[in-house]
């Protein structure tokens, strides 16, 4: 992102918040403590009123503020917006039942000529699983689980949550700090640190029965959660190093808790570093199928002997 670019997309950041930090700022948009601290400097300069907080937790308080513009979209913003919007058809997402509702309120801020290059779009674009002759139908099984919305509602005004799921035909609660609700395999799942037990879980949406909001009576926080979760991570077990077709085939499909890192500035070359519950069956041949659906060019660095020998024997089935 060019400068003028960033200063400009920064200034939309700050002035849609009361409060941030330099912390923040520098994961946003990717830059270094010293260039963040630049550019709010030259923000400042421009005449947006914040005022700094020091200390360990500080940063910055952004003042009411009406420098700015009204948000003008340029032409590809607007394409690129309706674009991602109406690939969400059939993806089991929450709040679904509105799309229809809000590309039509979307039609109507954009300016004449614009609205017409979205309807052509819309015409032209198929995307997987529409339904050619039907593309606003939702079917059945794109109707996302019902408790989807209720927990993202409840997660909005707080993370400590009580989870009720079916285990071994029985109903089990756990009380969870949630952390992260993300899609994977056609199934949602819920990644929370278990208060009770004290471990990091993962729950499927789909076995769940009830969640609703609950307070610990012990003292949890944020940090202190993190940090737990940061002291009992296992140690890393796998590592591969992939060439362009590898990172290829990577793209293409990835477990989403394992991320690429790249080696050189044109990104040809990555490594994974991964750790695998040796213990688990079920994620052992999943891990198998995935390496092998990676394919050639790739380079096992350290793979865990049991793993190993799974992955021989699969790869002799194939010769």
């Amino acid at each position: 992102m060019k400068k003028v670019e960033r200063i400009n997309t920064m200034m939309r950041y700050m002035n849609n918040r009361s409060f941030f930090t330099i912390t923040e700022i520098m994961k946003e948009f990717d830059i270094s403590r010293s260039t963040a601290f630049r550019d709010i400097k030259e923000i400042e300069s421009m005449g947006m009123p914040l005022i700094s907080e020091v200390g360990r937790s500080g940063g910055f308080i952004v003042m009411n503020n009406s420098m700015l513009p009204p948000i003008q979209f340029t032409d590809d913003e607007v394409k690129a917006l309706f674009i991602a919007f109406m690939a969400s058809r059939n993806q089991q997402l929450p709040f679904l039942e509105s799309r229809q509702s809000i590309a039509e309120k979307l039609l109507g801020l954009i300016p004449e000529h614009q609205q017409e290059v979205l309807v052509s779009l819309n015409d032209f674009l198929i995307f997987e699983r529409t339904n050619v002759q039907n593309p606003d139908l939702l079917e059945l099984s794109d109707i996302a689980h019902p408790l989807l919305e209720q927990l993202i509602q409840i997660y909005l005004y707080s993370q400590f949550i009580k989870i009720t799921v079916i285990s071994n035909g029985a109903e089990q609660s756990y009380p969870v700090f949630v952390l992260h609700l993300y899609r994977e395999k056609h199934l949602w799942m819920v990644e929370g640190f278990d208060l009770n037990n004290k471990v990091l879980m993962v729950f499927a949406l789909d076995k769940a029965t009830h969640v609703e909001a609950f307070q610990p009576s012990e003292k949890w926080t944020k940090p202190k959660i993190l940090k737990m979760i940061a002291r009992a991570q296992p140690e890393t077990n796998v590592e591969i190093i992939l060439g362009p077709e590898g990172i290829a085939q990577y793209q293409k499909y990835h477990p989403i808790k394992v991320s690429i890192a790249y080696m050189d500035p044109f990104q040809t070359t990555g490594v994974l570093k991964m750790s695998v519950n040796l213990q688990d069956d079920k994620t052992l041949d999943e891990l198998i199928n995935w390496i092998l659906f990676l394919g050639q060019d790739i380079t096992i660095v350290n793979l865990p002997e049991q793993i190993a020998k799974k992955l021989r024997n699969r790869s002799q089935l194939y010769n």
